[in-house]
Parts: structure tokens; sequence; C-alpha cells
């Protein structure tokens, strides 16, 4: 028998192992039932049983940790919603410590759109950024656009993500003291010709030739009989 000091006290009868115990305030506990003689030890029970839980729940624990998560998507034209609940999967994973793989799926005419699966993973990634990094970056197999990431904590305060647009440039070289160039005026439109106006002589027939009328549209005299 083991005495609660981890001490060996040899071999004592059962009712003399059990007094022992009740005196400490312990447990008299068979650890090797099938021993000859079967040995016994005095212990805390309780407190031996509750260390052996957490054990085991740190080692179910480290086992979870670092399988690689499967999030497949079947089409680019998901919706807002159902993509914002792969996204929270994805991201209670990655808090996990797996990494996690995207599976975007083209159909039939959809391979024509390759550039929309590609904006739909830069979303992906922009709001996974403060827990994840690209592990391998957007890529086709086949029919199948895949995506993965790997688990990375950063500070909200500093962290950036990758995709940001950046500041827009100067082009017109204020900072290094260049004037833009100057722009020359355009010239000013010629206004219409007008027309001349008719001359009274065209307005009316002259009385030395009533026979003869004057054509005012095209200028010119024509004979007419009356």
């Amino acid at each position: 028998m083991i005495n609660d000091k981890e001490e060996q006290v040899g071999v004592v009868s059962t009712s003399e192992a059990l007094k022992m115990a009740r005196e400490a305030g312990l447990d008299l506990v068979e650890v090797a039932p099938t021993a000859r003689p079967p040995v016994c030890r005095i212990m805390d029970y309780g407190k031996w049983r509750y260390q052996q839980q957490k054990k085991e729940d740190k080692s179910r624990a480290s086992s979870r940790a670092g399988r690689l998560k499967m999030l497949n998507i079947d089409t680019i034209r998901i919706g807002q919603h159902d993509l914002d609940i792969k996204i929270n999967h994805a991201r209670e994973f990655l808090k996990e410590g797996n990494k996690v793989q995207f599976t975007l799926r083209f159909k039939g005419r959809e391979m024509a759109h390759l550039n929309l699966g590609r904006d739909l993973f830069t979303r992906i990634k922009q709001e996974l950024f403060l827990v994840s990094k690209v592990e391998r970056d957007a890529k086709m197999e086949g029919k199948r656009m895949t995506l993965v990431l790997q688990p990375d904590h950063k500070n909200p305060a500093t962290a950036r993500p990758a995709d940001a647009k950046p500041e827009p440039v100067q082009r017109t070289g204020s900072s290094l003291n260049i004037p833009p160039r100057p722009v020359a005026p355009r010239p000013a439109a010629a206004a219409p010709a007008v027309a001349p106006a008719a001359s009274a002589a065209a307005r009316h027939y002259t009385a030395s030739s009533p026979r003869t009328r004057f054509n005012v549209r095209s200028s010119t005299c024509r004979g007419a009989v009356a």
C-alpha cells in the first residue's frame, strides 16, 4: 500500500488500510488490482479525477487544432446572408487554430466571369483579415477556384488589409513644386452667316412686263402665261 505521502507502507490488511485512509480524510483507491497482492493508494480521488479530465480535454483540443476545414460555395451568385454565414464559420475555425479552404464552383456560363470569383474571394479576405493570413491565394483548379487561409491574429488598431485601395497619387507634381501645365484657351466659335434680305425689287412686279413674274426662291425671272 502507498500512503498519502507517496511512501510505501508495505502489505497491510484491508481493514487497516481503510482505517488509515479514514484518519487522513482521503480515499482508498485500488490502482493495481491484478497484482499479487493488489496495490492500493491513499489519495483524494475527486481531485485526481478532475486532473485526469483536464488532461483529456487538453489532449482532445490539441488533436482538433491544426486541421483543414473545408467551406464550399456553389455559385458566384451567392446571397449576402449565405456568404456572411460561411464567413462567420470560417472565423470560428480560424480562432480555434484551424486552417480554412474556400472552394468556389463555377457552373456553365459562369466560367466566362472568373473575375467575379476573384472579387468574391477578395471580400472574404478583407472580412477575415484580423484573424487570418493568406496561405494560398485564389487559384483555379479545373472548374473550381480555391483559397486557403491560416490563423493569424492581428491588432485591429495597426492592421490594414492587404487588398485595401492605396491613397490617390498626386499627378500635378505639387509635392515637387512643379506647376501644372497651362491650358491654352479654345478659339471662340464663329457666328453663323445671315442671309441678306431680299431687295425691294424682288418683291414687286415691274409695270413694263405684266406677263413676267419673279421667283423669289431661285432669284431668277421666268416667263409665265397669265
